[in-house]
């Protein structure tokens, strides 16, 4: 592999980037348009009815945040003529054939002109529609390729997808593909259109009995976890991804596929600066719950590893593997970006650190008042956490019924409470499981290869770094992460 400048590979391009109000495609545009202004042209899909509404999400849901703080402190009054000149506006959906577009002439003129397709369009959500799911993040990517495959000047697609599409799998989790029908239990039968088949049964049943609304979201994100657990993976999210990926491998041809798998997203290392992050994230809600007082117990093993990776070196290393990759026809190259290998961090390690910075700085409650947090019980075990959920809710829950067959409302108000968070939290518990007890590592041996060949080429690798040995996780809980939380999502 011989890199070049990434500065310079940039120059020129045309780039069509969808899910652009993503949290990580926010931080991929920022970052383009931060080092490399002259960038033929930035292609942004999102979903929207039309070329207006799509603009107003653009201008309110990208532009308007923090992130581009140092974008607009760079060019000020500037800003405004890059953003019209580079910056084109597409309203689409994945979920649909030509992405949704309507617009004729804007298809023609992406396909004469779009040199590299990045695919950030995703439904993250564990407990997602299955029909939803499977629209955005099986048959999208598919709806993609095809058009890349019409793109005249075509020198890489990029997909970004999840390290955890290999589910609960134990010890060393290589970068290889993922085969058509392949399934993680060793059950046969995964067949992608007869998954989409069940999906029409299931809804055309669902509306022959008058279902209402309510109850048809339930039952399709119910079919999700059903289907997903049938052939072994633990939740819809990673399921779906998982089959977007046999889909791009089995009709690729000769397309240069690029498929990058990070692990655990979490706020930014160093660019534009420290802790920036949207939205709570698969490890910040426990934090969130910690911080205001509402979580007294840790379940999970406290010396499992858990993978997580700033935000900005997911981005850094998408660009670095674009460069590497051009041009490479009828490739399928995959990287994990993650730190489980270069730099691993126990779980029991986020509880420490969340302690220190909390107890330092208190999140201040509604009353005005700071809330004091502890040490949270560590709860190793789902028998200890059967035990705890048993002492917190059902015996309380069976004392509250047999008050209410004597008393009033107020008991049967403080039952249904009980009932209800009980059910949360272990639906939670069934969904997040896999991740607590998690025994596997993601080899990254492609993309260390790819950190070598960044620092012995033209890469400018105080630019684009995407080494998580840099990183000391303490500094970076302490520093970047917790104080980004409280600022930007709490």
């Amino acid at each position: 592999m011989e890199l070049g400048s990434a500065v310079e590979f940039l120059e020129n391009r045309a780039i069509l980037v969808t899910g652009a109000t993503g949290f990580l495609a926010k931080i991929f545009v920022e970052k383009i348009l931060r080092v490399q202004p002259n960038v033929k042209k930035l292609y942004l899909l999102l979903r929207a009815a039309d070329t207006m509404a799509a603009v107003q999400r653009f201008n309110s849901e990208v532009m308007e945040k923090d992130l581009f703080r140092a974008v607009k402190e760079k060019y000020g009054k500037k800003l405004n003529n890059i953003i019209s000149e580079k910056v084109s506006i597409v309203a689409g959906d994945v979920t649909f054939e030509k992405m949704g577009v309507k617009d004729s002439h804007l298809l023609d003129q992406m396909q004469k002109e779009v040199d590299v397709v990045v695919n950030l369009a995703a439904i993250t959500d564990f407990y997602e529609r299955y029909d939803v799911a499977i629209g955005i993040n099986t048959m999208g990517p598919t709806h993609l390729l095809h058009f890349a495959k019409k793109c005249k000047k075509l020198k890489v697609f990029l997909h970004v997808s999840t390290a955890y599409v290999f589910g609960e799998r134990d010890g060393l989790l290589q970068e290889s593909t993922l085969q058509m029908g392949e399934t993680l239990n060793g059950r046969c039968g995964l067949d992608i259109d007869r998954e989409n088949e069940i999906i029409e049964e299931t809804l055309k049943n669902l509306i022959v009995e008058n279902a209402s609304d309510e109850s048809i979201t339930l039952a399709m994100k119910e079919l999700g976890i059903q289907r997903a657990r049938t052939y072994g993976w633990p939740n819809t999210y990673v399921f779906t991804k998982a089959m977007g990926e046999m889909l791009l491998g089995k009709l690729r041809d000769d397309i240069p596929l690029l498929i990058l798998r990070p692990t655990i997203i979490t706020s930014t290392y160093k660019e534009p600066f420290l802790g920036w992050v949207e939205g709570v994230r698969t490890i910040d809600s426990l934090v969130l719950g910690y911080a205001k007082g509402r979580l007294s117990c840790f379940l999970g093993d406290p010396k499992t590893i858990i993978d997580v990776i700033p935000a900005d070196m997911v981005v850094n290393a998408m660009i670095v593997a674009m460069v590497g990759h051009a041009d490479e026809r009828g490739s399928e190259s995959i990287y994990h970006i993650g730190s489980s290998v270069s730099n691993p961090l126990e779980y029991g390690l986020i509880r420490d650190y969340g302690h220190h910075y909390f107890t330092k700085h208190p999140w201040i409650g509604k009353d005005g008042k700071p809330i004091l947090v502890g040490k949270m019980t560590v709860l190793s075990t789902m028998a200890s956490f059967q035990t705890y959920m048993t002492i917190r809710y059902l015996l309380p829950l069976k004392g509250l019924e047999i008050l209410n067959t004597i008393c009033c409302k107020y008991f049967q108000r403080k039952c249904d409470e009980k009932n209800r968070k009980f059910k949360f939290v272990m639906k939670l518990v069934d969904l997040y499981r896999p991740y607590l007890f998690f025994k596997g590592i993601y080899d990254d041996m492609n993309t260390e290869k790819l950190r070598r060949a960044a620092k012995e080429g033209g890469i400018e690798t105080e630019l684009f770094y995407f080494d998580p040995k840099a990183i000391s996780w303490e500094d970076y809980f302490m520093k970047a992460h917790f104080p980004g939380l409280v600022k930007h999502v709490f």
